[in-house]
């Protein structure tokens, strides 16, 4: 690596492929990097923004409720030691929570508005490219949510809106708002799709797709780590996935249930990463972005080693049949059953209004 801070930091756009995000002009790397994982350890972040730079990643997502602010503070210091030029980068954050205070949560124009400026003060930027409602608010009046989107781009404190783990009938119901009051639309969708999680982006959200040309920047491509393979051989006492009020957890209870299948399956898929010559994981990431509807995939880091898989993912992709076995409307790999499991939703982090009832499924299938 050069000691010269602009080789470091400069982009090689030629390793990466970009994507318009949704019905907009910007442009993003087909790869994003979170720091969901690691929101504490600035040291660490910095050295993998500096190795997602340098292979032409320009998407970088954090939320405020990630370490309660900590994500945000981190990235913003990043961003100013490294120097890194504003117009080089896109930068996303998701509001929802960020305390305990009657008003420090949910998508109330009140929270909205002082949700962004905070943020802004964290990440110590201008604006934000894109800002994420993070989960649905069901008490506040949708109609207030989406005005007060409208307020945070019309202020300059971000270019696009969108939103996060929302159903499809949630979000047609914010673009039929906006359309009625002459309002920005939502551009983007956060959401989870790995193989295994697949029925929101392949099925409920097609016509939004077609309607709107939503984008995604979608999350969990390696279903916390079960189609790494590294599980194969059994689950670690003291694994992430043993925690129950992790997301990994309950990824990880449909996974116990039906692991002998979806071994086999795992099996299957390594045979095919030996004509690509790279790991499952890769042939999972890649698998992901072979959707056109994929506009980010998101993945987080603990160290700048664990990023090669992502990298490696965009270099496969490209090499892959698109018509093949790891085409995303290809079931062939997967083909022999059919399983469904419900997952609790993940109410780790989730504060909820007295009376409001939590999502309690999800469908991950195997097909």
């Amino acid at each position: 690596m050069s000691e010269n801070n602009q080789e470091i930091h400069k982009p090689d756009c030629s390793k990466m492929e970009y994507r318009y995000l949704g019905n907009s002009g910007l442009r993003v790397s087909v790869v994003g990097f979170g720091n969901w994982v690691n929101n504490l350890n600035d040291e660490m972040t910095k050295e993998c923004f500096i190795k997602a730079l340098e292979n032409g990643i320009n998407f970088f997502d954090t939320a405020e409720i990630y370490g309660l602010g900590a994500g945000e503070l981190s990235f913003g210091k990043v961003i100013k030691e490294l120097n890194i030029p504003r117009e080089k980068i896109v930068v996303s954050t998701k509001i929802w929570s960020i305390g305990f205070d009657p008003n420090d949560g949910f998508l109330s124009r009140k929270h909205i508005c002082e949700a962004i400026k905070n943020s802004l003060k964290r990440l110590q930027l201008e604006y934000v490219d894109v800002v994420f409602c993070h989960k649905f608010d069901s008490v506040t009046p949708l109609e207030e949510t989406c005005k007060s989107m409208n307020w945070v781009i019309d202020q300059g404190y971000a270019d696009y809106w969108g939103t996060s783990d929302w159903t499809a009938s949630q979000i047609m119901e914010a673009y039929s708002i906006c359309d009625r009051l002459g309002l920005i639309k939502p551009i983007v969708e956060q959401c989870q799709y790995n193989m295994l999680y697949r029925e929101p982006m392949e099925v409920n959200y097609k016509d939004l797709f077609k309607r709107y040309k939503m984008g995604t920047t979608i999350w969990s491509p390696l279903n916390s780590g079960i189609l790494t393979g590294k599980y194969l051989d059994g689950i670690p006492e003291d694994s992430r996935a043993k925690l129950k009020n992790d997301n990994a957890g309950y990824a990880f209870t449909f996974y116990q249930k039906n692991k002998k299948e979806i071994d086999d399956k795992l099996i299957k898929l390594k045979s095919i990463t030996e004509k690509y010559g790279c790991s499952l994981a890769t042939l999972s990431i890649a698998w992901c972005i072979a959707n056109p509807d994929v506009s980010v995939c998101l993945l987080g880091a603990s160290k700048p080693s664990q990023l090669d898989d992502t990298i490696k993912a965009v270099e496969v992709y490209k090499k892959i049949d698109k018509g093949g076995i790891v085409c995303y409307h290809s079931k062939a790999a997967l083909k022999g059953a059919s399983c469904r499991a419900v997952r609790p939703a993940d109410t780790s982090q989730l504060r909820l209004r007295p009376g409001e009832r939590a999502r309690k499924e999800r469908n991950y299938i195997i097909e």
